[in-house]
């Protein structure tokens, strides 16, 4: 049956915008860090027809009749996790990396517990106790910091937690350039007595491969997304180490009991079964060579980067991420190098820097990575071509400013897009990211 006919006939306007993103995504480069591309198997299991069936509750114990086969998914999917990260126990039911952040928090806290993660604008998640958020506003969550260098400051993060006695800290960042330091970690919360979480959402897939150390001998519970470097849907896993086990012989029924049916009703069942292709796809030897493709190019880039003039946060990067921090050349400047970029046909997210002197909205930084890029098959080289392409744009845009008065912003950056659209050295990198891009074709039997 050909599916995407169907979807023409359909609703040719839904066929016509998911067609556009799939040209897009091939005639661009993808360098979010928290993005990726899901293999086609992956892309089969998220649209079938799996996505038809109810199914509360967990393996044997459903509310809902029929279940006999989900069952069998959801199974595999728990224990592809277990064995990959070598855990005692996983509940792939959470419907993101945000909901299972929460469900940690519903199952070793109760409301008004001390809380403590990494501040957002120095590289932390919204979900380990920013302000925003319900796990900063129904926990009394204590931030600490990085330090002038990039590094994450140790002497805050034990003194803040003598001072604290928090129930709860999180390890885990959206832009930490460096190596997660899970053993100091370990070693402040168990002097206080608090349950250590990790989200590695951004680095499971390093972990898997070998690229990066992994955090389960040092926590007691690892949460994680699967579409980022694990290469899986848009989905999440909660997991609990034996080190929690030994901590709280119940920890792992507590937190079932917080996805459901504390916070969730019925799992994704289609997303369940493209979290356990995904799995299945990571204990292979390839995705070994893959994970530590990603970090080489990483380095690479950087590099290149800062051979080119261009400044990063920690001067550098261990894992598959960078920050560039453009304050040399002024302050809240990461709107004008994303839109550039992207008019380019180099698609990377404005972020903060650490003690960033603009706002989170206009931010100083821009985050950038290579995940989606060595799915493609690029390397080094390719790395060292689109370092020259994105500092020659970022060199081109660096003398936009944001005005100080707020009034005057949205002509000015209205004023800008216009500009950069017909700026020569804009155009002429976007072509040579087409020709780049077509050397690595994305989904070459997908139309």
């Amino acid at each position: 049956m050909d599916w995407t006919k169907i979807l023409k006939e359909v609703d040719p306007e839904t066929y016509e915008t998911v067609q556009n993103e799939l040209d897009r995504q091939r005639n661009g480069l993808e360098m979010i860090p928290s993005e990726n591309f899901t293999s086609p198997a992956v892309l089969q299991a998220m649209g079938s027809i799996l996505t038809n069936k109810y199914s509360e509750g967990y393996p044997g114990k459903r509310y809902y009749g029929g279940n006999q086969f989900i069952d069998v998914v959801e199974k595999l999917a728990i224990e592809r996790a277990k064995k990959l990260f070598g855990v005692p126990h996983a509940n792939v039911q959470p419907y993101s990396g945000s909901p299972a952040n929460l469900a940690v928090h519903v199952a070793v806290c109760q409301p008004g517990d001390v809380t403590m993660g990494l501040e957002l604008t120095h590289g932390g998640h919204l979900t380990h106790g920013w302000k925003t958020s319900a796990t900063g506003q129904l926990w009394k969550s204590v931030q600490y910091h990085v330090k002038p260098d990039g590094y994450i400051d140790f002497d805050e993060v034990r003194k803040l937690a003598q001072e604290n006695k928090p129930k709860l800290i999180w390890v885990g960042f959206t832009a930490y350039p460096r190596e997660f330091p899970f053993e100091e970690f370990s070693k402040i919360a168990d002097e206080v007595g608090a349950y250590l979480a990790a989200d590695i959402s951004h680095i499971s897939g390093l972990v898997i491969s070998g690229a990066h150390k992994s955090p389960v001998p040092y926590v007691h519970i690892v949460t994680t997304t699967t579409h980022k470097t694990l290469r899986g849907p848009r989905g999440a896993i909660i997991m609990v180490t034996q080190k929690g086990l030994d901590k709280d012989p119940e920890l792992a029924d507590k937190v079932d009991k917080a996805v459901f049916p504390g916070l969730q009703g019925g799992p994704h069942d289609h997303t369940t079964a493209g979290i356990a292709v995904a799995l299945l796809e990571a204990s292979k030897p390839e995705f070994k060579e893959y994970g530590q493709q990603i970090v080489r190019n990483a380095k690479s880039l950087a590099e290149e980067l800062m051979n080119n003039g261009l400044k990063l946060v920690t001067n550098g990067t261990d894992t598959h991420l960078m920050l560039i921090d453009l304050t040399p050349f002024g302050k809240g400047n990461g709107v004008f190098i994303q839109d550039a970029l992207e008019t380019a046909g180099i698609t990377l997210n404005k972020n903060t820097i650490p003690n960033d002197p603009s706002s989170p909205f206009y931010p100083s930084g821009v985050r950038l990575g290579t995940p989606a890029l060595t799915t493609r098959g690029m390397k080094e080289n390719e790395m060292k071509i689109i370092g020259k392409l994105i500092s020659q744009v970022v060199h081109t845009a660096k003398d936009y400013h944001l005005p100080e008065n707020k009034d005057e912003r949205a002509e000015y950056l209205k004023k800008f897009r216009e500009e950069i659209k017909n700026n020569g050295t804009v155009k002429s990198v976007r072509e040579k990211v087409f020709e780049l891009c077509k050397q690595f074709p994305l989904y070459p039997g997908l139309q």
